[in-house]
């Protein structure tokens, strides 16, 4: 069973020889197991001894207090208990499950330092739901989570028979509006540079060819080995599938994707394992990616990014919405359009833009002056 992910510093999951979980505190080389149930008292007194055992500052996080009945921290306790909750992949729990305990030890008011989660539920109002949005005002992804993560809690508890809250107060609070293309999208000179740096034949190399020609995200990567492969295709589940429905991804193995594998180091478990000759962490690949990128000299690039320019590349060569779903195991149209939009605009603004030129007075001849 995969351990849920707990986001504390110096935290990190690594695999036994058996491809179970495990849960550690490492620094300075050097890790202690935490055994414990995660989230638990247990846990966090387990991880503060390891903390100080690996020389670690103390590190504390706030507990969230019982709430009294029908408030929104009961409301929460509910939420987290539910098969909808656990139906999420854990890595994306945690991270719901922190935006909306943060949510909970915010302060009811400026002047009221009540924690919201003794709120009760039918006080919970647009304007409340508004000033927790408001609070990560400096930070709009991190607002926006806020609004959307609740937004869920409150929907969940109206299907609810009979239903815990009367209304869904999110559902009247906006989003925060901001410019952002997210990470940063790998130029093809970019990509090129990287493999000057990284030769065939080394791990470095054969992680950028598995994220550019397999659409793979870096969650996925780290758990596809040879037990993938039948024939000339790459065949799995992808992560955020398997805690809704089993969808098998199948995709053809390029022969550029099959050549890079064929003369690299791979694991026996999976094609990229780490140093120990164990299978990575998807936040373990991200930051050890990350560390070849430097050393090619590209310290703004990154595992995500050159999946965006993949898709980019694919949408430019005339790749349909349909078809850059598939290659990269989206679920709905809205996340391929971004790509196959900007590559369609690029076209078109390439074949108007000789539009915007006058055409030459009548009878005058356009090259005259130019061969005079």
């Amino acid at each position: 069973m995969r351990p849920l992910k707990v986001d504390l510093p110096y935290l990190v999951e690594d695999r036994d020889r058996h491809g179970n979980a495990r849960l550690y505190v490492r620094r300075f080389g050097r890790k202690v197991r935490i055994r414990a149930v995660p989230g638990s008292p247990a846990f966090l007194n387990a991880y503060r001894a390891a903390l100080a055992e690996l020389g670690g500052p103390p590190v504390d996080r706030p507990e969230i207090a019982p709430c009294p009945p029908h408030s929104l921290g009961w409301l929460a306790s509910k939420y987290f208990a539910s098969l909808e909750f656990k139906g999420i992949d854990p890595q994306s729990q945690a991270t719901r499950r922190g935006v909306i305990e943060a949510c909970l030890r915010e302060p009811h008011t400026d002047t009221d330092t009540e924690p919201m989660g003794n709120c009760p539920i039918a006080f919970v109002t647009p304007a409340k739901v508004k000033r927790l949005r408001d609070l990560k005002a400096g930070r709009p992804g991190a607002a926006n989570n806020r609004r959307k993560y609740l937004s869920a809690m409150f929907g969940w508890a109206l299907e609810q028979t009979p239903p815990l809250i009367a209304s869904n107060p999110a559902r009247d609070v906006k989003r925060v509006s901001y410019a952002t293309s997210g990470f940063r999208t790998w130029s093809v000179e970019e990509v090129e540079q990287y493999r000057a740096r990284h030769p065939i034949g080394t791990k470095a190399r054969l992680a950028l060819e598995l994220l550019m020609f397999s659409g793979v995200r870096r969650g996925d990567l780290v758990t596809l080995g040879r037990q993938h492969v039948k024939g000339s295709t790459l065949r799995f589940v992808p992560r955020k599938m398997r805690y809704r429905r089993e969808r098998m991804s199948e995709k053809p193995i390029l022969p550029q994707l099959a050549d890079v594998i064929a003369r690299s180091p791979c694991g026996a478990l999976t094609f990229v394992e780490t140093e120990y000759g164990k299978p990575f962490t998807a936040k373990g690949f991200g930051g050890w990616f990350r560390d070849r990128c430097n050393e090619a000299g590209l310290p703004r690039c990154s595992a995500h990014g050159l999946r965006k320019a993949a898709a980019s590349i694919a949408a430019e060569n005339g790749a349909t919405v349909h078809q850059l779903m598939a290659i990269f195991d989206w679920e709905t149209p809205g996340q391929a359009k971004v790509y196959t939009d900007t590559a369609d605009r690029k076209r078109l603004a390439a074949q108007a833009m000789a539009l915007i030129v006058p055409p030459p007075p009548e009878g005058e001849n356009p090259g005259a002056k130019s061969a005079s």
